[in-house]
């Protein structure tokens, strides 16, 4: 949570205020590490008497950092700023903003917190509230409903009819009781009585325009509440009437089971969330993904082994198909609810969390849009391949690969690339029915085609450039040696004396052969006989070259290459492209620092 007295720096607040009172303006922020918050702006000086040590601001930012409970508005930070007063809260929406757009299950669970955060107040601080009204609750963004407006807060003790006749014209008229002036020494017999009739003024307000046929025991609910309103003595104490039947409800129990779950012990947890499954299917989607999403995913259900095994899996698995009935949400509903809560948490450095989202990731990764991964959720993987702990890193890794096909190795890795790589797969020119076709007309070609061969008769080959006989061999070697005196650049010069002789020692064979019967000559001229060479015919013998043995001799030897790197270096991983080009960067190395 880090400091909560520390200042909040680089706010940056939304134009448009959230809602404008007569002791303060709430506004809507984002803060410099990325998180929305709520924040109350008041000025320090306040005219009346009441607010001469504090002001109506100062003193519920007191009661909200003092008592904590997780149906009460949630304290961040605060501060004073020349004449103004800050407080910062968790990001939250007045309920008469969103009230027509809640349903009956809603406003039942939402009373219902409201009622727990009361007897919190009454039972364990001795505290009354003494504001209870729709301007004093507030609506986080999964649904749920937060006591605040504590500005006119007291102990049981400085509950008198003074205190009472000085906050009269400040606090809710309707949640006042007529004879509120006339209590006397009741109101210390039941202290509780101030805040049990602007509860019941609270019920009747909220549930309006609802139809008893909304949720059962509505309207016996709605009789019980009556009785609040009743002489001051015989109103019943509120913790009366959680154990009433319209809170006796399955979504009601889940709920409230997941938000005491700190409180719970081991076993409860486990049969809890062993059937807990079976019982979210029975509810509507949408109000399970709005109401119980932010608490399904909460920090306590993520470490939980029995939740792991049992809710988990199906929570983080959105349904593809309507066939498929393995996830819990579809994925529209998962896209709206769900994804908010787990960009968030991607952003939470721990180790069991991080693990527990990758294990899952390929089953929800097409759910974030592409600058959602590219900006939010590849940075966050990034730091994790940085991490000491090798089953962090190799999970991460197999999350990068699955991610690679969506943004491009290039947004993944970074650096530069090269192919190195050839494909050698076989290009199928033909199709399968071409092919048949083609054996078909080869089949018919062999058989129907008449064999000319006998009735061809051959002509007389004529001889090649240069007859074929022992003198035109020989002389063509002799001169073909002649004719390479001048390249005195070779390297091996016994070859052409090695070649001379043996065809020298081949002449027998040429001998042979000529007693064999005579191929025609042909009356094409021999080749030695045209004046036509393959290059000029002038002799150099005359010429005397005194700088033969000093011509230089080039000669290129085989390339050997000098390895500077360890042996090692081969068997670890490198991104980049290692003995190509070298770069600076070193796969993910400094890039994302």
């Amino acid at each position: 949570m880090g400091n909560e007295t520390s200042q909040f720096s680089n706010l940056e607040f939304e134009e448009k205020a959230v809602q404008v009172t007569d002791f303060w303006i709430h506004r809507s922020a984002t803060s410099s590490c990325g998180s929305t918050v709520s924040v109350f702006v008041g000025e320090s000086l306040i005219n009346g008497s009441l607010w001469s040590a504090q002001t109506p601001l100062e003193k519920s930012t007191k009661h909200l950092k003092l008592y904590r409970h997780p149906c009460i508005l949630k304290y961040i930070s605060s501060w004073p700023k020349g004449s103004m007063f800050y407080l910062v809260s968790e990001d939250v929406k007045p309920l008469s903003l969103v009230l027509s757009a809640q349903n009956t299950m809603q406003i039942c669970v939402g009373l219902h917190s409201v009622l727990k955060a009361l007897c919190f107040l009454h039972d364990n601080a001795s505290v009354s509230h003494n504001n209870i009204c729709i301007s004093s609750i507030y609506v986080t963004r999964d649904g749920d409903w937060h006591l605040g407006g504590m500005e006119y807060l007291c102990k049981f003790s400085e509950l008198t009819e003074g205190y009472l006749s000085k906050t009269r014209r400040y606090r809710y008229d309707k949640a006042i009781d007529a004879s509120e002036s006339k209590y006397g020494k009741q109101l210390r017999e039941n202290p509780s009585a101030i805040d049990s009739y602007a509860f019941g003024i609270l019920v009747k307000e909220v549930l309006l325009n609802r139809s008893d046929e909304d949720l059962l025991w509505l309207a016996s609910f709605r009789e019980s509440v009556a009785q609040l309103e009743g002489p001051i003595l015989s109103r019943p104490k509120i913790l009366t009437l959680l154990d009433h039947k319209f809170f006796v409800h399955d979504f009601i129990t889940v709920h409230s089971m997941l938000t005491e779950l700190p409180l719970k012990a081991d076993d409860e947890k486990m049969n809890f969330f062993s059937s807990l499954l079976t019982k979210l299917k029975t509810f509507d989607e949408v109000i399970v993904a709005s109401q119980l999403g932010g608490l399904l995913l909460s920090r306590m259900v993520l470490l939980d082994k029995t939740a792991q095994h049992h809710m988990l899996p199906y929570l983080l698995c959105p349904r593809q198909e309507l066939e498929n009935e393995s996830g819990l949400f579809s994925m529209e509903n998962f896209k709206q609810y769900i994804i908010p809560k787990l960009l968030q948490i991607f952003c939470v450095r721990d180790v069991q969390i991080r693990l527990l989202l990758l294990e899952h990731f390929h089953n929800y990764m097409n759910c974030f849009s592409k600058e959602e991964l590219q900006f939010q959720i590849l940075p966050e993987l990034l730091v994790g391949i940085k991490d000491t702990n090798d089953q962090l890193v190799a999970m991460t890794l197999r999350v990068l690969a699955d991610i690679v096909p969506i943004l491009g190795a290039v947004a993944v890795i970074g650096g530069r690339r090269a192919k190195l790589f050839s494909d050698g797969k076989p290009i199928p020119h033909t199709t399968e029915k071409y092919i048949q076709r083609s054996k078909r007309d080869f089949r018919k070609t062999q058989t129907f085609e008449p064999d000319h061969r006998a009735n061809l008769e051959l002509p007389e080959r004529p001889s090649p450039d240069g007859e074929e006989n022992e003198s035109s061999n020989v002389q063509s070697t002799e001169d073909d040696l002649d004719n390479w005196d001048d390249w005195d650049a070779t390297t091996e010069p016994n070859s052409t004396v090695n070649e001379v002789e043996s065809i020298s020692h081949e002449e027998p064979n040429l001998h042979i052969g000529q007693e064999q019967p005579s191929i025609k000559k042909s009356d094409i001229p021999d080749v030695l006989h045209l004046d036509i060479k393959s290059r000029s015919s002038f002799s150099k013998q005359d010429d005397i070259d005194y700088f033969q043995d000093m011509e230089p001799v080039i000669e290129t030897s085989k390339p050997y290459y000098i390895l500077t790197s360890d042996e090692n270096d081969d068997k670890k991983l490198n991104l980049g492209i290692a003995q190509i080009e070298q770069h600076e960067e070193e796969g993910w190395g400094t890039e994302w620092d």
